[in-house]
């Protein structure tokens, strides 16, 4: 169904060169950067009160840009791998559906590999929830399934260079980000159950019947080109919006509000310990808002869009004022009732409205 190893050979071909660097440069980043990940695990669980002294087992790996596509693959094929054989039994095994099999296979895999050549060189750090191990990817062995967190090295100097700040401060900064989201998945045990229940729910509820799909498609490349009427109904959504189903759409909503709350958390805690750990947190945080709000270019944009990407810059915005709001009014360890279990999180809706999700979870019965 998906030429995984042409995407990600795709990829690499497509990908491009990052910032220029000697060889000497580009070890003392990948130390700098190992160290401030381990630096960064005592300052987020320190400011958050989750975890505990334990060792993480979650390793951290410095990679390239080819390296952050390989390491994607291998996520993807993990968790799509049960849609994917849902399909292969639907199409069943006759000689011609074996030969589009095998095209469409490649089609696929040319499309995903250009997409992860586009995303490969704008990642800063990624947590990896559903990492597969591999020789050259190791991955955690926690019960219930472990990650890996990733550093883009070039994508960090690229960024640094670009905002004119400090690479140091930088550094630690992005380290702090991504930290949390490790701490977020190793302090909750069940969030990555809960989490890959829900996607496997959406999947679940894909219609792998062709021509339905492809008719999805098609209303979706009309209302992006214009072709649907001003104002009508689904004109202002993403490609990836306009291919779900009704049930697909609940779920999202479910998940949208969690990888919210999961960004906006992470947004609080590098400013919140930014401060005493990372001298020029201002200066950083005001350069990268910027750089997010207004992207690198009218085609960046546009393929914010196209992609849904605009929907992950409003989650940073929208989650970090639920986290903020909520620790403004019921302190820390009142925040960290959220992690409970999946009925503590905030809905979609409480996302923007910090005092309902208070009120219901915080609220208490009269004697």
């Amino acid at each position: 169904m998906v030429d995984w190893n042409l995407a990600v050979a795709t990829a690499t071909r497509l990908v491009r060169p990052g910032p220029e660097i000697s060889r000497d440069e580009a070890r003392a980043v990948v130390a700098e950067l190992r160290r401030h990940a381990k630096v960064s695990e005592e300052h987020v669980r320190a400011f958050t009160r989750m975890g505990t002294g334990d060792v993480h087992d979650t390793p951290v790996l410095v990679v390239d840009r080819p390296g952050w596509v390989r390491a994607n693959v291998a996520g993807f094929r993990e968790l799509l791998r049960p849609l994917l054989d849902k399909m292969q039994e639907r199409r069943g095994p006759g000689a011609g559906n074996a030969v589009l099999g095998a095209v469409g296979g490649k089609v696929t895999g040319v499309e995903l590999g250009m997409l992860l050549s586009f995303l490969s060189s704008r990642v800063l750090g990624q947590y990896e929830t559903f990492a597969p191990a591999a020789p050259d990817l190791p991955a955690g062995t926690a019960p219930g399934g472990g990650g890996r967190l990733l550093l883009v090295a070039p994508n960090i100097v690229h960024v640094e260079r670009e905002l004119d700040v400090d690479p140091h401060d930088f550094r630690l900064w992005v380290c702090l980000h991504e930290e949390t989201h490790r701490t977020q998945f190793t302090a909750v045990p069940w969030l990555r159950d809960h989490l890959e229940g829900e996607i496997q729910a959406f999947l679940a509820e894909t219609d792998v019947d062709p021509m339905t799909f492809l008719e999805r498609i098609r209303d979706a490349a009309q209302s992006l080109a214009g072709g649907r009427p001003e104002g009508e109904e689904d004109g202002g959504r993403s490609l990836v919006e306009l291919v779900q189903s009704p049930a697909q759409r609940e779920i999202l909503g479910r998940l949208t509000a969690v990888m919210s709350l999961l960004e906006g958390h992470a947004d609080f805690v590098m400013d919140g310990v930014g401060p005493e750990v990372v001298p020029s947190v201002a200066e950083i945080r005001e350069k990268f808002q910027q750089r997010r709000a207004k992207g690198a270019s009218r085609l960046d944009l546009a393929l914010r869009k196209l992609l849904g990407l605009d929907a992950k810059l409003r989650q940073y915005r929208d989650g970090e004022r639920f986290v903020r709001a909520v620790v403004d009014e019921v302190g820390m360890d009142g925040f960290n009732r959220v992690w409970t279990s999946p009925n503590t999180l905030p809905t979609k809706a409480e996302i923007s409205d910090p005092a309902g999700w208070v009120a219901r979870v915080h609220r208490t019965t009269e004697p």
